[in-house]
C-alpha cells in the first residue's frame, strides 16, 4: 500500500510541476503584459515548490518504496533520468531571476512590459525546459522495467 501512495503522491506533484511550467510558458508573451509580468514570479514560487515535493516523493519511492534503492541506484537510466531532473532545474534559474526582474520592475512601474528580445529568451528556456520534461517519464518506464541493468 505505500508503494501505491507514494507513487500516486510522486504523479500528482509531477502533473502540478508541468501545469506550473505550462502556466509560465503560457504568460510570457508580450500581450499578456504588464498583468503577467507581477503574478510570473508567484507561479515560479509554486513551481519551484512542486519541484521540491517532485523530488522528495521521488527519493521517499527510491528508499521506501516497493522495488527500494538497490534495485535503482545501480542503474545508469536512473542517473540519466536524475541528471536530466537537475538540467531542467538548472535551466529555470534564468527565468526565475527575469519573473523576480520583471517583478520588481512592475511594482516600480504600473505600465511595465519586458522588452521583446527578453520575453523571447524566457520563452525559449521555458520551451526547451518544457521539451526536455517531456523525457522524465520516458526514462522512468524504461528504468522501472530494469533497462540498463
Amino acid at each position: 500500500m505505500l508503494d501505491a501512495v507514494l507513487a500516486a503522491c510522486h504523479f500528482l506533484a509531477i502533473f502540478v510541476l508541468i501545469t506550473f511550467l505550462a502556466i509560465e510558458t503560457v504568460l510570457v508573451k508580450r500581450e499578456w503584459m504588464p498583468a503577467a509580468a507581477a503574478r510570473l514570479a508567484r507561479y515560479d514560487i509554486a513551481y519551484f515548490l512542486s519541484a521540491m515535493v517532485v523530488l522528495a516523493t521521488g527519493l521517499a519511492r527510491l528508499y521506501f518504496g516497493a522495488k527500494g534503492a538497490g534495485f535503482y541506484l545501480p542503474n545508469p537510466v536512473f542517473h540519466a533520468k536524475i541528471t536530466l531532473f537537475v538540467i531542467i532545474g538548472l535551466m529555470s534559474v534564468y527565468p526565475t531571476r527575469r519573473f523576480q526582474a520583471w517583478r520588481r520592475a512592475a511594482l516600480a512601474d504600473p505600465g511595465f512590459v519586458p522588452e521583446a528580445s527578453d520575453l523571447g529568451k524566457v520563452r525559449r528556456c521555458l520551451m526547451i525546459e518544457c521539451h526536455l520534461i517531456i523525457l522524465l517519464p520516458i526514462l522512468a518506464s524504461f528504468m522501472a522495467r530494469g533497462w540498463g541493468l
